[in-house]
């Protein structure tokens, strides 16, 4: 029976409600103004339509787990004015809590997809390779000791070590990191990860359950479950209402020993205005939010936002652009231009399927109007980089290894010159023309425009930035040296992001996280709040966050950071004002000043008054501080 009356509440769902509260308020509306078009009171519209969902969820909770709420105050004042005539008192208090329920229901996120589309990540099937036979299986059956062969284009369905091949592999989903690693025999894989252009043989290490992608997903889950939404306050503090406003009205009618005082105050103590607090000022809050660029996805978002000490940034795709840059061209050769070097590198990867072969010609060709020839031989070598013929010269450009196997020396000086390099954490590329080593062009992420200045908006706004990223510590501490970021956390999987936000919150700090990988989902879902880069984020890093920067403007983050305390100062505005009214009005009510229609007009007037200070935060701001001269810090993406 209750189990058929749950269900029965729950038909229809959030637009049942608007259709209903809009059909009562209409009735009000046409009672107000002395319309009677029905052989009826139209106020009972409203009393069946919203009053009697608001009794059955309350007879519900109290009978399921003697769970006390706003609702079953609301229920008794409800029943008392019907009982004593005053059915407009009673249809306007059914009318004010059905709409702050719903405005409360607006504002929550519809279920996420975000673990179902990691469940995607792992590979179907896998390549068993015995002796000369190679077959492919359901990747659930491999075990730990299998040999499994994976393609170019493949995803690697189990944490291994390389056997034999080179290739690179695209770490991203573990690490945030665009550019492919290397890979050869003896190097680990982890499962989850795609295999760019070489094929490898590998033994498995870690199948099934304990693969690095499936303890992602169950981490995921786990934090999700953690996360529980923030109870309303007017339900937190039910209890006492509920026995203060029962006690007030049964003092009162033995007083004086009128039952319309006693009802009176049931009317006022119904927390009308209390409940409309919250939603109302979240609600303006998430309009000025999208305002600014933001899709709040949870409703209690902002206000676990508003209490954040630390904000976590992910660096490759949120703090720099994502996408590999010419940083530095250098020749060992005087006789050999820098730009003529440059020349013939963006020649010899023309035809290179490598992201930082394909970065080199992408940033030739905007640096240069000169229109690069087609080589007349061209063979990519997975693992190391390229060998073309172009203009009758013989192109190498590559790592060290690709120098050595064609027996190119370098000397100790040209390795030194690379060095502060790839300190800084830039990648290098050796170019070779004629077996000759002729320099190296370095590639580096560049950082965002105005990446320093909303660093430093963000610190005052009183908010701690820290950098957690999976690129190496050189990189990291070049970046966050750049930023004025002084706490770094370089080197981190998905697991190492997590476990530094829950050491961090289990000091009594709130973190909230800024990525866009999939690697961040799970520390925007430890996190107490999380927030997604929209534009470049990936779909399961934006189903795991609660705020997303649609269009992947970092400049607005102080303002939300700020927003989010404003909104807050406005709920308790609004909460001092609704109990102050309510107490008022109890001792009115008392007093026999107030009757249950006049005390349920008070109440309208404090709703009012609640929704129109909440308003005010929609065109809320502060206005930038404009960025020294140079402070920008990087380059438009």
């Amino acid at each position: 029976m209750l189990d058929q009356l749950e269900k029965l509440l729950e038909w229809g769902g959030t637009r049942r409600k608007a259709v209903l509260l809009s059909v009562s308020g209409f009735a009000l509306l046409m009672s107000m103004l002395g319309m009677e078009p029905l052989p009826f009171e139209v106020s009972w519209i409203a009393i069946v339509l919203c009053g009697i969902p608001i009794v059955l969820e309350a007879v519900l909770g109290l009978a399921t787990a003697w769970d006390i709420k706003a609702d079953v105050l609301v229920s008794v004042a409800l029943i008392a004015s019907v009982i004593i005539g005053e059915d407009f008192a009673a249809a306007e208090i059914a009318f004010i809590m059905q709409l702050g329920a719903l405005l409360e229901e607006l504002t929550v996120a519809r279920a996420r997809k975000g673990i179902e589309r990691l469940v995607h990540l792992a590979p179907a099937t896998a390549r068993k390779v015995e002796g000369d036979r190679e077959e492919v299986i359901p990747a659930e059956e491999v075990r730990t000791g299998d040999v499994l062969r994976v393609l170019p284009g493949e995803t690697i369905p189990a944490d291994g070590i390389i056997l034999s091949g080179y290739t690179s592999v695209n770490q991203s989903v573990m690490t945030g990191e665009p550019l492919p690693v290397d890979k050869e025999a003896g190097d680990e894989v982890s499962s989850g990860t795609v295999n760019h252009f070489g094929t490898f043989d590998m033994k498995a290490t870690r199948t099934g359950e304990d693969s690095s992608i499936q303890r992602m997903i169950r981490l995921v889950q786990s934090a999700d479950a953690g996360k529980a939404g923030i109870v309303r306050l007017a339900d937190r503090w039910a209890t006492w209402i509920v026995v203060i406003a029962l006690v007030s009205a049964g003092g009162a009618w033995m007083v004086t020993g009128e039952l319309i005082r006693a009802v009176t105050i049931l009317v006022v103590f119904c927390p009308c205005a209390l409940v409309l607090a919250t939603p109302t000022a979240v609600m303006a809050a998430i309009g000025n939010a999208t305002r600014h660029g933001f899709l709040v996805r949870e409703g209690d978002a902002l206000e676990r936002l508003s209490c954040t000490s630390h904000l976590t940034f992910d660096k490759t795709g949120t703090l720099t652009c994502g996408a590999p840059r010419v940083a530095a061209v250098r020749s060992f050769l005087p006789e050999l231009p820098e730009q003529e070097l440059y020349r013939y590198a963006a020649c010899a990867e023309l035809r290179s399927e490598h992201p930082l072969g394909k970065a080199i010609v992408r940033c030739y060709r905007k640096d240069s109007m000169q229109k690069l020839p087609q080589p007349e031989q061209f063979r990519m070598i997975p693992g190391r980089g390229v060998r073309a013929v172009a203009q009758g010269r013989e192109l190498l450009a590559g790592n060290l290894e690709l120098f050595k196997e064609n027996r190119v020396e370098l000397s100790g000086e040209a390795k030194h010159a690379a060095e502060p390099y790839q300190e800084e954490g830039c990648s290098v590329i050796f170019i070779g023309i004629n077996r000759q080593a002729a320099g190296f062009i370095a590639l580096s992420d560049t950082l965002r425009e105005d990446a320093v200045a909303t660093i430093r908006e963000v610190r005052e706004a009183g908010v701690v930035p820290v950098l957690l990223t999976g690129d190496h510590g050189n990189a990291a501490a070049h970046v966050a040296g750049q930023l004025g970021i002084d706490r770094v956390c370089a080197e981190c999987l998905p697991e190492d992001k997590s476990n530094w936000i829950d050491a961090c919150q289990k000091e009594r700090n709130h973190v909230c996280m800024i990525g866009d990988g999939i690697n961040d989902a799970l520390a925007l879902k430890t996190s107490h709040a999380g927030i997604a880069m929209g534009g470049i984020g990936s779909d399961i890093a934006v189903d795991a966050a609660d705020i997303v920067l649609v269009n992947d403007d970092i400049r607005e983050l102080p303002h939300l950071l700020r927003l989010s305390k404003r909104m807050m100062g406005t709920i308790k505005c609004n909460l001092t004002f609704s109990m102050a009214l309510n107490f008022i009005a109890i001792i009115l009510a008392a007093g026999g000043i107030l009757n249950p229609v006049a005390g349920a007009l008070v109440h309208n007037a404090g709703s009012v008054v609640v929704i129109a200070n909440s308003v005010f935060l929609l065109k809320w701001g502060r206005k930038r501080s404009v960025s020294p001269p140079g402070e920008s810090g990087g380059a438009p993406c």
